[in-house]
């Protein structure tokens, strides 16, 4: 059997080897290339391909640790959104199952260096929901598909639509008891005694019969007519609107006419729409404020020009007094305010897209006042709108 045979002992072995994990520091993360011993991570080190890959990571080393920190977020949410969908669950146990798979992106390469950093990083982009306690942090996966949305929303039209079957069908009742009420006067019930016309008879009563003597010596209330079996069955259907009512007015005065469901579902989507906010901002053209030190005191305090927006969180600005171009992420900028009088753009909300005239500044509610002066809202007047809604226009 030669040395090299597929099916040699060795060989096996080898194969047994390079199926699990091995330990991190003899791993290549340029290369993706795992070393079993120290030996041979130091002939990889030396080899001219490690070298040719060295080369090319040295001419931009940040492209090279924004795509390994990409590929590690996404493959990490992956895991977290099929394996434990929106169930909150400690972070560690997810790094685990996600370290299992041998082909993974190491932390190490990335812009992370800790777990603990990377989960309060979810956590400021509104990616996940983190929390921490004394067992360590736990994380809950934000799920944010256009498909689960309008399934929600679905099934909150669907509450809806049987809750005004409900009340449709309580009012036909009352109008038909109501109707059948008309023109008909209650009668009070009259009780009569049980009284023996002869005091020699005795009372003889036959089990088949005794519904029919009691019938005859005892006169049917009145109470179990049908004018009064209908008001009986009006106020018990006045009682389960009123408390329909109460329960759905929360809070409303009971002087106030009740909406259908159809109104409440449309004043429901306006108010949507209004108060919309999303977790990014940015926009082209407007004037933004550099509030980052890690640039250094060059561009701390700076103002400026976005030129392009990518992947909606990161943005290419243009410093004013410079004219020198940075790549940034929008936690790195803030929104500028000029002078009543000026243009500004409207970056979240209901409004945001819409271009306006600055009317006044609230300092104490850090607020503003717009007009608008563009698209369909054209002249509409926009009050408390905070600080970080709008930008000045460049």
């Amino acid at each position: 059997m030669g040395k090299s045979d597929f099916l040699s002992p060795k060989a096996i072995a080898n194969r047994i080897k390079s199926k699990g994990l091995q330990k991190l520091r003899w791993y290549c993360q340029m290369c993706q290339k795992q070393c079993r011993d120290e030996n041979g991570f130091k002939c990889h080190c030396m080899s001219e391909s490690h070298q040719r890959q060295l080369l090319l990571a040295s001419e931009n080393p940040q492209q090279f640790m924004d795509y390994f920190s990409e590929e590690f977020r996404n493959d990490f949410l992956e895991l977290l959104r099929r394996r434990f969908g929106t169930k909150r669950v400690h972070n560690n146990i997810v790094y685990n199952e996600y370290i299992s798979h041998r082909e993974h992106i190491h932390m190490n390469a990335t812009q992370w260096e800790t777990l603990t950093d990377f989960t309060k990083w979810l956590g400021r982009e509104g990616l996940c929901k983190v929390d921490e306690t004394p067992k360590g942090w736990y994380i809950q996966y934000i799920d944010r598909d256009p498909e689960t949305i309008r399934r929600q929303q679905e099934q909150e039209r669907k509450k809806k639509q049987d809750l005004d079957d409900e009340e449709k069908t309580a009012k036909f009742i009352e109008q038909q008891v109501r109707r059948g009420l008309e023109g008909k006067e209650l009668e009070m019930p009259v009780y009569t005694e049980l009284n023996r016309e002869n005091e020699e008879e005795k009372g003889n009563y036959d089990l088949m019969d005794r519904g029919k003597n009691v019938r005859s010596a005892v006169k049917t209330p009145s109470y179990f007519s049908s004018s009064v079996l209908g008001q009986n069955a009006l106020k018990m259907v006045e009682g389960a609107v009123k408390r329909k009512e109460v329960a759905h007015s929360s809070g409303q005065s009971k002087e106030k006419k009740k909406k259908s469901a159809l109104d409440e579902i449309m004043e429901l989507e306006e108010e949507k729409k209004r108060t919309s906010r999303r977790d990014y901002w940015l926009q082209p053209e407007i004037i933004v404020k550099i509030v980052t030190k890690k640039l250094g005191e060059k561009y701390h305090k700076k103002k400026a020009v976005v030129k392009e927006v990518i992947d909606k969180y990161t943005a290419v600005v243009k410093v004013i007094d410079s004219g020198d171009k940075l790549k940034l992420d929008q936690t790195h900028l803030e929104t500028v305010i000029p002078a009543p009088g000026k243009k500004v753009m409207v970056l979240n909300g209901g409004y945001r897209g819409n271009e306006g005239i600055l009317e006044s500044i609230n300092e104490k509610r850090f607020s503003v006042t717009i007009t608008i002066d563009s698209g369909p809202l054209k002249g509409r007047r926009v009050e408390d709108i905070q600080y970080e809604d709008v930008s000045k226009l460049a």
